[in-house]
C-alpha cells in the first residue's frame, strides 16, 4: 500500500471534492482517494505506487490544479 498527499487548488465545496475522487478513483490501482475543499488536502491511498503524473491529470481533468505536499 502506497499513500501520497497533494495540495490542490480551487476546491470550494463538495461538488469539487466529488469531482476530484471521480476522476483521481479513475487511475489504475487506486482504492482510496479523500479530498477536502476547505484544506485544499487530498489524500492517494493505492495498491501499489502512484503515478504522480497521473493523479496531477486527473485533478486538471477535473478542473482544478495540484502539487505534491
Amino acid at each position: 500500500m502506497a499513500t501520497k498527499e497533494f495540495t490542490v487548488t480551487g476546491m470550494t465545496c463538495g461538488h469539487c471534492e466529488m469531482s476530484v475522487r471521480e476522476e483521481v478513483g479513475e487511475i489504475a490501482g487506486v482504492e482510496e482517494v479523500r479530498a477536502d475543499a476547505q484544506s485544499g488536502e487530498l489524500v492517494v491511498t493505492a495498491a501499489g505506487e502512484i503515478d504522480d503524473v497521473a493523479v496531477l491529470a486527473a485533478v486538471q481533468e477535473a478542473g482544478y490544479s495540484a502539487v505534491r505536499a
